[in-house]
């Protein structure tokens, strides 16, 4: 019986520490795509901002370099979470409720320009009117939930022992 226990421990530990490799490969595989699409969005974006600059006051243009910038950032967040999991062995939620609410301003940011198109139209009919009473309750529901992720961010960062931000590289857990 004690053979057989220590077998079994054993045997554990192996699996352990295969499964704790796959999953650091696995993270490592997915923060190296995360990091060259961020490259290319950094890219991209560079060449959005040189054709706003050459159209000079378009809203349009100005719009999608800072929607293309607020995506890059949720990509450095998602990859500065990978980071963080790789290097503390946990999954924390803060950086999912900042990239929740880096989606949630693109959006609003995009309905307002949306909205103020609508508005500067000369032919109002009811389907711009029904577009843009929906956009109006889109904008609403945006708001609620911009104001609970941040009221989340807010009591998760008191709640935590420390007061450090998640994913502090100076944090004391660090072997």
């Amino acid at each position: 019986m004690p053979n057989e226990t220590k077998t079994q421990g054993r045997l554990t530990r192996i699996a352990s520490a295969i499964f704790l490799q796959t999953e650091h490969t696995i993270y490592a595989a997915l923060g190296l795509l995360l990091a060259l699409t961020a490259l290319v969005a950094l890219i991209d974006a560079a060449g959005l901002t040189l054709d706003a600059f050459k159209a000079l006051g378009n809203a349009q243009q100005i719009l999608e370099v800072v929607d293309r910038l607020l995506f890059l950032l949720m990509l450095i967040e998602i990859l500065h979470t990978v980071r963080v999991s790789m290097r503390s062995g946990t999954l924390t939620c803060e950086p999912f409720l900042i990239v929740g609410l880096i989606a949630s301003i693109r959006r609003v940011l995009v309905i307002t320009l949306q909205s103020s198109e609508i508005m500067h139209a000369k032919d109002w009919s009811p389907e711009k009117q029904a577009l843009f009473q929906a956009s109006m309750i889109e904008l609403g529901v945006l708001a609620g939930l911009i104001i609970t992720m941040v009221f989340a961010i807010f009591l998760l960062h008191r709640a935590r022992d420390d007061g450090k931000p998640a994913g502090d590289e100076s944090a004391s857990n660090e072997h």
